[in-house]
């Protein structure tokens, strides 16, 4: 079967990354990258690392507004869709990438797989639950991370071609673990074990709202303040507006900060964290999974499962509650495991059937 697999984004890479070696041992795959996700430390990185091969399109949307990046996705992916005549388009996620792919494939009536479909947090206000919803819609298969995602669809009456499979990032952690072991990145950046909290923020609710940034930024001063070794690697779009607001020479000062990492190095920096600040769904999973106490720097989060086990907690952009809760903030109970291991082999095992 001739599959299309449509990715643009640090999360989609390492997703399709674990998946591709399984779906590619049957089936012709080719590869879609729209170019959502364009600098070297977001994009190229992944591919040299993770071993993917070369995208038969590179679109090179790059970045833009939602409708600017999304309208010119649609266009250039339908017109490779016409063109080569898959079978099955498979996307990942949330992104703009993902509903760009689906409603491009979905209006030319090709069959439809969305990895990590039914997340929801109800909330409209947030772009990527748009892009959730409307992707879900588009899709004839539905692989679910986690029980929680296929109640959420069945509320919606979305029943046929639902399937709970597990979190395909759980294989792409097992599978890489050992690989990014080697990386020397704690002995560079001079980090004991479970000694430091790794920050990331990139979400547009942060960047762009200049208060936000400062309460983020001033917290983490405050917390190396209190004596914590705070690892912040930056993400352009907050390098940009850091700058921009003269608070990069002030965190310089307090907080170790590095440019973007590859996979590999930040999922060994993650995994030997004491704790994690973030913004990103992707990055509040990965923490959970890593058994990593995670603060997260929003009031809703798609992993709703990460709080109710009492291994991610909900603190905002404010200063005062991500200090507190960086400080003293615990589990109270072991780790669930509740994003199960094996989904690549499950999905690919569905996908031989279609």
């Amino acid at each position: 079967m001739k599959i299309i697999s449509i990715i643009g984004a640090r999360p989609h890479f390492i997703k399709y990354a674990v998946l591709s070696k399984e779906i590619q041992k049957k089936h012709q795959d080719m590869l879609i990258h729209t170019g959502q996700h364009y600098d070297y430390n977001m994009n190229k990185i992944f591919f040299d690392e993770l071993g993917i091969l070369e995208p038969a399109y590179n679109l090179g949307i790059g970045s833009g507004t939602y409708a600017y990046q999304t309208g010119e996705m649609l266009k250039s992916i339908e017109n490779v869709l016409v063109k080569e005549k898959p079978e099955l388009v498979i996307v990942y996620g949330d992104t703009n990438t993902t509903v760009a792919g689906a409603l491009a494939a979905a209006q030319l009536h090709i069959t439809v797989a969305h990895v990590e479909a039914g997340l929801r947090n109800y909330d409209k206000s947030v772009p990527e639950e748009i892009n959730r919803v409307i992707a879900d819609y588009c899709s004839d298969y539905l692989f679910c991370p986690t029980k929680t995602a296929v109640d959420n669809l069945k509320k919606e009456s979305l029943i046929k071609g639902v399937y709970l499979t597990g979190d395909v990032m759980v294989d792409a952690l097992y599978f890489y673990k050992e690989k990014a072991e080697r990386s020397s990145v704690l002995d560079d950046l001079k980090l004991t074990n479970k000694k430091y909290i790794v920050v990331t923020v990139h979400r547009a609710g942060n960047t762009d709202n200049v208060q936000n940034l400062e309460n983020i930024a001033n917290a983490l001063i405050k917390l190396a303040e209190y004596g914590e070794t705070v690892v912040f690697p930056v993400h352009p779009r907050s390098l940009k507006i850091l700058k921009a607001i003269d608070l990069l020479k002030r965190l310089k000062e307090k907080v170790i900060i590095t440019e973007p990492l590859g996979y590999l190095e930040f999922l060994k920096l993650l995994s030997h964290a004491g704790k994690v600040i973030t913004d990103s769904g992707g990055i509040q999973k990965e923490a959970y999974i890593l058994k990593v106490p995670c603060i997260t720097l929003v009031d809703f989060t798609p992993w709703v499962e990460t709080v109710e086990d009492g291994w991610n907690i909900l603190a905002g952009p404010d200063t005062e509650k991500v200090v507190e809760l960086a400080l003293h903030f615990e589990p109270q109970r072991p780790n669930s495991n509740l994003f199960g291991v094996g989904a690549c082999k499950k999905i690919a095992k569905i996908i031989d059937k279609i």
